[in-house]
């Protein structure tokens, strides 16, 4: 199992983009939650709230969850970044493997 990090400028592009990938089936859940944002951008350090996402999948879609992410990410430079789960318990498990395709 892997978790993709990645942030969203507001609430509607954020549900709009995770609505398609669980329709597809490359995530089984997702968890939103809105922060506030300091980054680097153009040379100046910019403020900013932002919603961020924690998706859930299997391993073997990470590279297709990565080509969906970055063709409907409303982002120029989105961060999408995987961290891998390897102690995960058994039921949780093999719900998300059999939500996912």
């Amino acid at each position: 199992m892997i978790l993709v990090y990645t942030t969203f400028p507001d609430w509607e592009s954020a549900e709009r983009v995770v609505k398609k990938l669980l329709e597809e089936r490359l995530i089984a859940c997702v968890n939103l939650r809105e922060h506030k944002a300091f980054y680097w951008w153009q040379g100046k350090i910019e403020e900013d709230t932002e919603v961020g996402a924690i998706l859930k999948t299997k391993e073997e879609l990470w590279e297709t969850l990565k080509a969906r992410l970055e063709e409907e990410h409303p982002y120029t430079v989105p961060a999408i970044i995987r961290i891998d789960a390897s102690d995960v318990n058994e039921p949780y498990l093999r719900w998300l493997f059999e939500e996912t395709k």
